[in-house]
């Protein structure tokens, strides 16, 4: 499944590359980047001092055989005096050896002299380029100081930054949350006040509210089944004219014992005043 493995490939550098985006310091880039063009100019340097050596070895080469170039014109020379001819031809035999080696030998000094100024202003227009690079990586990073400073500060001023986000939130789930509380404590006073809520000591368990209705008219139609039992075993009499009530025949009673006592008082007053007149 090529199409498959090349989609996973693809997100899985997509999310390191974005990882890494966060996680990557412009100021620390910029000195990794510094660092590394400092190595490459030692490494300049370093290679100009080689080609260097090893040019003064070859000239210490060409300094030797020069001597000896010298010392074998003057041996054919001495030899040639004295009458040893193959001891001249064979003098003349190594300087022509010894100078076609030096001339050998200058040919690579001036390669690696043009190598040495090759590089030397390769050196040169590196170490130039890693000033300005120098001197642009410090403006980037005060900028970007600055530019971060001024991030923080509008972020903590606006409150868009990530803590100043969280405390708005919790600020506004604390504001939910009373507003929440205030709506439920005005609800339950409503409906206290509506008679919503009864007592909890007179509720029978599993019981309900229709069950309660029923069970108040039912205890209604028992009071009025008892009231008209009551009536009709006393039957009609003063009790009957009046309202109904428990009180309504000891309230009867006193004036007919009022009326009963004055009755008598005249009878005996009557009686007193016939002996009193003669």
């Amino acid at each position: 499944m090529p199409g498959l493995s090349g989609r996973m490939s693809t997100v899985v550098k997509a999310k390191i590359s974005k990882l890494l985006d966060r996680a990557e310091d412009p100021a620390e880039t910029l000195e990794y980047s510094y660092q590394k063009q400092i190595e490459q100019l030692q490494n300049v340097k370093k290679g100009i001092a080689d080609v260097v050596t090893a040019k003064k070895r070859l000239q210490l080469q060409e300094e030797k055989l020069q001597g000896q170039v010298v010392k074998l014109d003057t041996q054919a020379r001495q030899a040639l005096a004295a009458g040893r001819e193959d001891l001249a031809r064979t003098a003349l035999e190594r300087k022509n050896i010894a100078q076609t080696e030096l001339q050998s030998l200058d040919g690579q000094v001036r390669q690696l002299e043009s190598q040495q100024e090759q590089m030397t202003a390769s050196e040169e227009r590196l170490r130039t380029k890693i000033e300005q690079f120098r001197s642009k990586k410090e403006v980037i990073k005060a900028q970007y100081s600055a530019a971060e400073a001024q991030v923080r500060i509008s972020e903590a001023a606006t409150g868009v930054g990530e803590e100043m986000a969280d405390v708005g939130l919790a600020m506004q789930r604390a504001l939910d949350k009373t507003e929440q509380m205030k709506a439920r404590a005005s609800a339950v006073q409503e409906l206290e006040a509506a008679g919503t809520f009864d007592d909890l000591t007179t509720l029978t368990p599993g019981e309900d509210d229709i069950d309660r209705q029923l069970k108040a008219l039912s205890s209604t139609s028992e009071v009025d089944d008892d009231l008209a039992r009551l009536k009709a075993e006393l039957g009609p009499g003063p009790s009957a004219e009046r309202p109904a009530g428990e009180l309504g025949a000891g309230e009867a009673a006193e004036p007919a014992v009022d009326e009963l006592g004055a009755g008598r008082q005249s009878e005996a007053a009557a009686g007193e005043q016939p002996g009193q007149a003669p």
